[in-house]
């Protein structure tokens, strides 16, 4: 599979330090390492969710080493807000790192332990910046981090995401604390997110893969490997949705994301689906 010409035509763009350099880009926003941080981490979803890439491979330990240098003494991965806290993007930079054999790695704990720190109360994540009623743009990013205020509600979006390195986690995802945020996520199934990024309720059906941010088939493909099932209410909920979504052939021709829109796409949301209602029920 890491011979396949998809595979290898990104290998070939690899820059010298491990990155994947990202296309255009406003460096008013984010400086053009900071670009290229958000475009090692796509690369490298591409190349561990669908080929298999693993840190046996030199590409994915130079993509390794150069996603590490984002990591701050907190633990958490900077850059892609500018100096605010991303718990969702580190989160979805641990998962593939997990994913990539990084699973036992000191600086993946380190992670985890900044992300518990940075819950809610209610057990759930969100953006700091948003839980002080912030915008994120460009003037929010160049100041300094902003603490999150904890008493806030979570964020189903930013819990979505968070959950997912939780998920790949073999000792994380049996914890008490991924249990709980887990319950929380589908308990907000088709609803709003209570802040404004992505929350109308249509993103829940908006799909794409390797997973981005949160919809129905991200949640239930981690909610998948915390124990849940066909006779949790939430989950049942969710299933019946993709079982008459489903079209006589068996496959699914669901919403994309627009950035997202490859000739495969479908087809590996299709067997993302399935993978995840499988676990759900019972199997491996």
């Amino acid at each position: 599979m890491w011979t396949l010409p998809p595979a290898a035509k990104m290998l070939t763009k690899q820059q010298q330090d491990g990155s994947w350099k990202y296309p255009g880009g406003n460096l008013s926003i984010r400086s053009r390492a900071n670009y290229n941080q958000l475009e090692t981490y796509r690369i490298l979803g591409e190349l561990v969710e669908k080929y298999g890439f693993n840190k046996k491979h030199s590409v994915v330990r130079k993509a390794a080493s150069f996603l590490f240098t984002f990591q701050t003494d907190e633990g958490d991965f900077s850059g892609i807000y500018g100096n605010q806290y991303t718990p969702n993007y580190t989160a979805g930079i641990m998962e593939l790192l997990i994913k990539a054999g990084y699973e036992s790695d000191w600086r993946i704990e380190k992670g985890f332990q900044w992300l518990l720190a940075k819950r809610q109360d209610d057990g759930g994540w969100a953006i700091p910046i948003r839980t002080r009623n912030l915008k994120l743009n460009v003037i929010a990013m160049e100041t300094e981090n902003v603490q999150p205020d904890q008493s806030k509600p979570f964020s189903h979006l930013v819990t979505g995401v968070v959950l997912r390195a939780f998920a790949a986690h073999k000792t994380y995802r049996r914890s008490d604390e991924a249990m709980a945020a887990g319950k929380l996520l589908a308990s907000r199934f088709f609803r709003r997110d209570f802040y404004p990024d992505r929350g109308t309720p249509q993103y829940w059906t908006r799909f794409t893969y390797p997973f981005w941010f949160t919809d129905l088939l991200s949640s239930l493909d981690s909610l998948s490997f915390f124990g849940f099932n066909l006779y949790d209410s939430q989950v049942k909920t969710a299933v019946q949705w993709f079982a008459e979504k489903q079209q006589k052939n068996g496959l699914w021709n669901l919403s994309l994301l627009k950035n997202g829109k490859k000739k495969d796409l479908n087809t590996w949301v299709c067997v993302a689906i399935c993978r995840a209602i499988k676990r759900l029920h019972g199997g491996v």
